[in-house]
C-alpha cells in the first residue's frame, strides 16, 4: 500500500507539473499573441524607424488626441462664428478651401460661399525638426546621397478651384523651440500648395490664404509685404503664386540640397549653366557686405570684391559701413568696387557693453537694400573661387549647414523688405541668440531654411582633427581649377598673420582653424591685386608684437608641427 501510495503522489506531482507548465506556456502565448496586435501607440517605437518610412504608412495618433472638452470646442466654434471683416466684404459666391476646421465650425459664413473641407493627415508626433534639419548629410552622395522623409499632403487634384484658403495654424507658443513645430510646418505647406495648385489667381497673379492663429505665419513662406489684413488672431495674405511655387519647389527641409552638386545618377559636377541667365533681367541683384565698430576687416573686404569680379560677375557690390572706417580706408573700397552706404549701428540688446557682439545686428540693416530684388551677402573674412551668380535664383533664405539645425551666416540669400526689416528689429528684445551674435539671432526667426553645398561657403576649420579630414580639405583649399565655390577664413584672419605660415598654429585653441593650403591660396589672390589696394593690408606695430609672442608662446610649448621654427620672410614685419 506505501509503495502504490507514493506512486499515487508521483503521479499526481507530474500531473501538476505539466498543468503548472500548461498554464505558463498559455500565459506566454497569449502575451506574445497580444504584443503583436496591440495598437501602434503602445509599442515602443525608435522615432527614426518612423521618419524613415513613408509618414503616410507609418503615421502615429495619441489615444485622446483628438478629444476636445465640449467647453474648449464651443470657445474655438464661437471664436469663428464671424469671420474677420476683410472677409466679409468678399464677393457671396467664393469658393473657400478651409483646413484644420470643421463644417459647423463656420455655418454662419454662408453669406460668403461654399466651403470645402481638405483633408490631410498630421505627421507623426515622433517626426522631429532634426529629421529635416540634419546637422549632416551626405552632400558628396559618396554612400547614396541625401534624402528627405516625407510630410503627409493631400491629393490636390481632387479638389476644384478655390478663391481663399483658411487654416487653424497651430500656435505652441510660449513652449520652448515652438517655432520648430512639423505640424505648423506641415499647415502651411499644405495652404501654400493649395494656393499655388488650386488658388484662383486674379490678374496680378496673386492667390489669397488666411490664417486663424496666435502664432504669426513664417515669413519663410508668407512674406510679411503680402499681409494686406490683420485683425486679431487672423492674418490674411495676398501672395504672389510663382513666388509660392518657388518656395514649395524646394526640398521640405536641410535635409537635401536645394543646390545638388552631382549630376542625377553621374559622377559628373550638376550643370549650373541653366543658372547663368538672371531670373529676370529686369529685376536688380547685388552682393553685400558689413563693416561696422572696426576698420579690422577692410583688407578681408577689399579681397572679396577683387575675388567676386574675378569671376566675372557683373552685379552690383553694396557694402554697408559705420562712421568706424576713416576716410582713405573708404577710397580704397571704392577703389577696390564696392559701393559704400553709411549706416548706423544696430545694437543687440542682450549683448554686454563693449563686448565683440555687441553691434553684430547692424547686419539687418541689409534688409533695408529695398531697391534690390535680391541679395546676397558675404562675410568679408571669405574669398570666392568660382561665381555666385547662381544663387540669386535661389529664395530667403537660402544658406550652407552650420552646426545642428541651424544655418552659417556668412553666405546667404535674403529679399529686403522694409516690412522684414521691422519686423526683425521688433524681436530683438525677445529672441535670444545662441552665440550672441546675428547668426544665432536669424536662425530663430528664420528656421525653415534651403541648405546650399558645404562648398559655397566653405569653412576653414577641421574639428575632428583626423587624418582624412584634413588630407580631403587641404586638397579642396589648394585645388586648381578651383572645386570650392568661396573659402571661409574662420578663427585668425590671414592679413593679420604673417604670408609665410597660417599663425593660428601657434595658438592652442585656434590650431583647428590652422590651413598653410588655404593661407597660401589666399596670399595668391592677394598678389594678384593692385598694389595701392595691397597697401591696405599691413601690419599694425601692435599686430607684429602679438604675432611674435604668440611664435614664442608656441616654442615654449614646443608644438609638433614646428612652424614656429619657420623662417619670417614676410616685408611686413620690418616696416
Amino acid at each position: 500500500m506505501a509503495l502504490g501510495g507514493d506512486m499515487m503522489k508521483t503521479a499526481m506531482s507530474k500531473a501538476v507539473v505539466i498543468k503548472i507548465n500548461l498554464a505558463f506556456l498559455a500565459f506566454f502565448l497569449v502575451a506574445y499573441v497580444a504584443l503583436l496586435f496591440q495598437p501602434s501607440f503602445l509599442r515602443d517605437e525608435n522615432a527614426a524607424s518612423v521618419v524613415r518610412c513613408s509618414l503616410r504608412g507609418c503615421h502615429m495618433k495619441k489615444v485622446g488626441k483628438e478629444v476636445m472638452s465640449k467647453k474648449a470646442a464651443g470657445e474655438k466654434r464661437a471664436a469663428l462664428e464671424k469671420p474677420p471683416s476683410f472677409i466679409q466684404g468678399s464677393h457671396g459666391n467664393m469658393t473657400i478651401g478651409l483646413m484644420n476646421m470643421e463644417d459647423d465650425e463656420v455655418k454662419d459664413w454662408g453669406a460668403l460661399g461654399r466651403s470645402i473641407a481638405v483633408d490631410f493627415e498630421q505627421v507623426s508626433e515622433l517626426f522631429e525638426w532634426k529629421d529635416l534639419f540634419p546637422e549632416w548629410i551626405d552632400e558628396e552622395e559618396e554612400n547614396e546621397g541625401a534624402t528627405c522623409p516625407e510630410i503627409p499632403m493631400p491629393d490636390f487634384s481632387v479638389y476644384e478651384e478655390m478663391d481663399m484658403v483658411v487654416a487653424r495654424l497651430p500656435c505652441r507658443r510660449p513652449e520652448e523651440g515652438w517655432a520648430r513645430d512639423v505640424f505648423r510646418l506641415q499647415t502651411q505647406l499644405v495652404a501654400a500648395n493649395l494656393a499655388v495648385r488650386r488658388g484662383r489667381r486674379d490678374g496680378r497673379g496673386v492667390v489669397k490664404v488666411v490664417f486663424l492663429s496666435a502664432c504669426r505665419p513664417m515669413m519663410e513662406l508668407f512674406q510679411c509685404d503680402d499681409l494686406v489684413g490683420r485683425e486679431g488672431d487672423w492674418w490674411m495674405y495676398e501672395a504672389q503664386a510663382a513666388r509660392l511655387e518657388e518656395k514649395v519647389t524646394m526640398p521640405v527641409g536641410s535635409c537635401n540640397l536645394a543646390l545638388p552638386l552631382w549630376g542625377e545618377g553621374t559622377n559628373e559636377e550638376y550643370d549650373v549653366s541653366k543658372f547663368a541667365v538672371p531670373v529676370n533681367p529686369h529685376r536688380r541683384e547685388a552682393y553685400a557686405t558689413v563693416l561696422h565698430s572696426t576698420d579690422n576687416y577692410v583688407c578681408g573686404a577689399i579681397m572679396l570684391a577683387q575675388s567676386i569680379l574675378k569671376t566675372g560677375s557683373t552685379r552690383d557690390l553694396i557694402l554697408l559701413h559705420d562712421k568706424s572706417i576713416p576716410q582713405p580706408k573708404l577710397q580704397a573700397l571704392v577703389a577696390a568696387g564696392w559701393t559704400l552706404r553709411e549706416i548706423t549701428r544696430i545694437r543687440n540688446p542682450h549683448a554686454q557693453k563693449n563686448s565683440y557682439n555687441e553691434y553684430n545686428y547692424s547686419k539687418l540693416r541689409l534688409w533695408l537694400l529695398t531697391e534690390y530684388h535680391k541679395i546676397v551677402f558675404i562675410d568679408a573674412d571669405i574669398v570666392v573661387l568660382r561665381s555666385l551668380d547662381l544663387l540669386f535664383h535661389f529664395p530667403q533664405m537660402s544658406a550652407t549647414g552650420n552646426d545642428g539645425v541651424i544655418f552659417n551666416s556668412g553666405i546667404m540669400v535674403i529679399e529686403p523688405s522694409n516690412c522684414t526689416f521691422q519686423a526683425l528689429m521688433g524681436r530683438r528684445e525677445d529672441v535670444i541668440s545662441y552665440n550672441g551674435g546675428d547668426q544665432g539671432f536669424l536662425n530663430e526667426v528664420f528656421v525653415w531654411w534651403h541648405r546650399l553645398p558645404r562648398r559655397v561657403n566653405f569653412l576653414k576649420n577641421f574639428w575632428s582633427n583626423s587624418t582624412l579630414e584634413s588630407s580631403m580639405k587641404n586638397h579642396l583649399f589648394a585645388a586648381e581649377p578651383p572645386k570650392l565655390y568661396s573659402i571661409h577664413y574662420l578663427g585668425l584672419k590671414p592679413w593679420l598673420c604673417y604670408r609665410d605660415y597660417d599663425c593660428n598654429w601657434n595658438i592652442d585653441d585656434q590650431r583647428v582653424y590652422a590651413s598653410d593650403e588655404a593661407h597660401r591660396r589666399w596670399w595668391r589672390l592677394h598678389d594678384q591685386m593692385d598694389e595701392g589696394l595691397r597697401a591696405f593690408c599691413g601690419l599694425s606695430p601692435q599686430r607684429r608684437i602679438e604675432l611674435d609672442w604668440d611664435r614664442k608662446k608656441a616654442a615654449e610649448r614646443g608644438f609638433p608641427d614646428g612652424h614656429w621654427k619657420l623662417n619670417i620672410s614676410d616685408w611686413r614685419r620690418n616696416v
